[in-house]
């Protein structure tokens, strides 16, 4: 039984897939090593040290630009339908399991430079996401361009369009834990929105919001009342 694999690794039909695969999921240093290597003569551009987790998903490279000291974490998926693509500045870190999708093939995500985005964040790009350097977003939040349209109940839902619109988050704003950003909101420089806050209409700079529909409580620098 000690060579089962070896046996079965020469009897496989296509071998190159199968060591692909193999090594998408490889958590080795060296596994680390080789996507990197396989995915720099994909991506559009890639810069130095830039760090490519195991069992990540990435489809469109040819439409994805990374800048340097860029982290994507164990299970990431990022996909470019077209020539809007993927931009991720220097310094920008994914943690596991952040999905990144442009939906279309205009539709574009462009994070600035020294982003965190926390574990099992989802972010879409209908026609354009863009995030402002220095932000936080914590883990499990959404942000999604488009909202279904809903009103003829003699129609199927998904068959009657959606509202949509560029969304930016400008610099330096927190967005905490499960925060929800829908197509009708902008997220002001400097902003903080509260841990499991819908956001559906746009928050000036340096607000404090909260809430579901999130509402501003006070500008940051503020003494709480």
């Amino acid at each position: 039984m000690n060579d089962f694999f070896t046996k079965a690794l020469e009897a496989h039909p296509d071998k190159e897939s199968l060591l692909e695969a193999l090594f998408m999921l490889d958590r080795s240093p060296y596994g680390a090593e080789t996507r990197l290597k396989y995915y720099t003569a994909k991506f559009k551009s890639v810069g130095q040290n830039v760090r490519i987790g195991a069992g990540v998903k990435i489809v469109g490279a040819e439409y994805i630009s990374l800048g340097d000291n860029v982290t994507i974490s164990d299970g990431c998926t990022l996909i470019a339908r077209g020539e809007g693509g993927i931009e991720l500045g220097s310094g920008v870190r994914l943690q596991e399991r952040v999905y990144l999708d442009t939906e279309r093939p205009n539709g574009y995500i462009k994070v600035g430079q020294r982003v965190y985005i926390g574990t099992g964040t989802t972010l879409f790009g209908h026609v354009g996401l863009e995030i402002g350097d220095d932000c936080l977003l914590a883990q499990n939040i959404t942000i999604t361009p488009y909202s279904h349209r809903f009103e003829d109940k003699n129609a199927i839902i998904y068959s009657q369009g959606g509202n949509t619109r560029k969304v930016t988050i400008g610099r330096d704003c927190y967005l905490g834990m499960s925060v929800c950003v829908l197509y009708s909101a902008d997220i002001g420089e400097g902003s903080v929105i509260g841990s499991a806050s819908v956001v559906v209409k746009p928050i000036p700079p340096y607000s404090v919001a909260v809430g579901n529909p999130a509402k501003v409580i006070r500008k940051r620098g503020e003494e709480k009342k």
